[in-house]
């Protein structure tokens, strides 16, 4: 029985459409949103399947998922405003806003390095209680007394879930807010982008329940098993396993309470593709300001190329965004300039300032792709060939 797509669509992205649907076909689709807009304007946005992977419960069009790593975007989104309005400066210590950090000889990595996952703080060495997952000043506390894992600047290597602690903290230190208060206030709030990071208990509701981590190998990447495993006490390992209580996943109170700005971001598409439209139509949407021209360049430098030491495939990253890669499969489009934040398991978010559009797709069955997922890539192809 073929799923039951809602939604609206332009009749020019029939295309579009039609990958979605075939996404439930043929790629094993549970649940899942797309929504596209171009030059300001929404004109995708579509939902289908169920929330439950018992597929018993409806996706709605309100209906809000774990974007994993998606979420980094919106915590550089925030540190990028504050660059804005120069209460930021990108070349300065960290420590000047945190001085804690520079213990261990970190007092001379910059915003910028932590910025583009140069800053060697992937993971923390020393096993930490599971508690600390939830806990901001523990896990920040852990990370200032962390000695780097390679030179800063001298490599990079993904900063999976760290990067949201490291740059969060960098704000909450300037804004005196946590980095989930920040965004909301800043970003989320002003655009009317339904995106949280920390979803209070009234919203549980709302949440699409996520399938297990996969850890199939897809076709030319590392499976995700392979990294965790080639060393249990390496820099992948604990990225991905310290707390142990990631392993509890994202279907659990406590992990949606948090405020992991690496990784726990609960989101529609809508919401997604509105706060990266506003990107592609400039920097503003509907009166409010996101980031001024000039930022958005900032944004989609690029700062780090080649081999990632913790992803062990290569990966390309601007400034808190990952860049369109260099290779089939990976690629955000036929423009080189575009650029986002795929999210574990398929999710993506991403903008093409030269299109002028702001994507978003979610979904909660996760696929093996360590980047870009086929379901994802579908619906970029589709995208594309309806712009012409």
């Amino acid at each position: 029985m073929s799923t039951i797509i809602q939604g609206t669509c332009d009749a020019r992205f029939v295309a579009v459409r039609e990958a979605f649907a075939e996404n439930f076909a043929e790629r094993r689709e549970v649940g899942a949103a797309f929504s596209l807009y171009v030059e300001g304007r929404c004109v995708v946005d579509l939902w289908g399947g169920h929330r439950d992977q018992a597929k018993t419960e409806a996706w709605e069009s309100d209906t809000i998922v774990n974007v994993y790593s998606t979420t980094k975007a919106m915590a550089a989104l925030c540190a990028h405003q504050l660059v804005e309005e120069g209460l930021l400066d990108l070349d300065a210590p960290v420590a000047k806003y945190w001085p804690e950090f520079a213990a261990a000889g970190k007092q001379g990595i910059s915003v910028r390095q932590l910025l583009c996952h140069q800053a060697g703080l992937a993971a923390v060495r020393e096993p930490l209680p599971d508690a600390a997952l939830y806990d901001w000043d523990a896990m920040v506390r852990a990370l200032a007394a962390e000695e780097p894992w390679w030179e800063p600047g001298s490599a990079h290597g993904y900063h999976a879930v760290t990067f949201g602690w490291l740059v969060g903290e960098v704000v909450r230190r300037i804004t005196g807010e946590s980095l989930g208060t920040t965004f909301r206030r800043r970003i989320a709030e002003p655009l009317g982008a339904d995106f949280q990071i920390g979803v209070p208990d009234a919203d549980h509701c709302r949440i699409a329940e996520m399938s297990p981590m996969s850890l199939e190998k897809a076709p030319d990447e590392p499976a995700l098993a392979e990294i965790l495993m080639s060393d249990p006490e390496g820099v992948a390992a604990k990225a991905f396993m310290n707390p142990a209580s990631m392993a509890l996943g994202p279907n659990v109170p406590a992990w949606r309470r948090a405020e992991i700005p690496g990784a726990n971001g609960h989101a529609t598409a809508r919401g997604l593709a509105r706060i990266y439209g506003a990107l592609g139509a400039g920097g503003s949407l509907d009166g409010v300001h996101v980031l001024a021209k000039e930022s958005i360049e900032r944004c989609r430098t690029e700062h780090s190329r080649g081999a990632d030491l913790v992803l062990q495939t290569e990966t390309r990253f601007g400034l808190g965004f990952m860049l369109t890669q260099d290779r089939p499969g990976a690629s955000f489009g036929p423009n080189t300039g575009a650029f986002g934040h795929p999210g574990a398991g398929g999710s993506l978010g991403m903008t093409d300032p030269e299109a002028g559009i702001g994507f978003g797709y979610v979904m909660n069955f996760m696929g093996p792709h360590i980047l870009l997922d086929p379901r994802v890539r579908e619906l970029i192809r589709a995208t594309y060939a309806s712009l012409g």
